[in-house]
């Protein structure tokens, strides 16, 4: 646990950034000792207009884990039964 939130964030711009630019970003899970775990989310960022994201992917490799969101709180959760989350653009 980081705080109340399940797991850490692959990625994590800190909360006092006012500008940032990420690109084609992918983080995936492979939690084959405990397919259980169920990490919050795979990025993490301040939701401010100059702190932008673009083409990000989640994977939960052999369908082994659960991340939940994308990043923050948007986008779908990948485990088993969805392998591949894509998320064109954040804000």
């Amino acid at each position: 646990m980081n705080g109340g939130t399940n797991g850490y964030a692959a990625y994590e711009v800190a909360p006092s950034v006012t500008t940032h630019q990420a690109w084609g970003v992918g983080s995936y899970c492979f939690f084959n000792v405990n397919n259980a775990i169920i990490n919050d989310h795979a990025f993490e960022a301040p939701n401010t207009a100059g702190v932008q994201f673009h083409d990000l992917l989640t994977v939960s490799l052999g369908g082994v884990g659960t991340i939940s969101h994308v990043i923050n709180q948007v986008g779908a959760a990948v485990n088993s039964t969805t392998n591949n989350v894509y998320l064109p653009s954040f804000p």
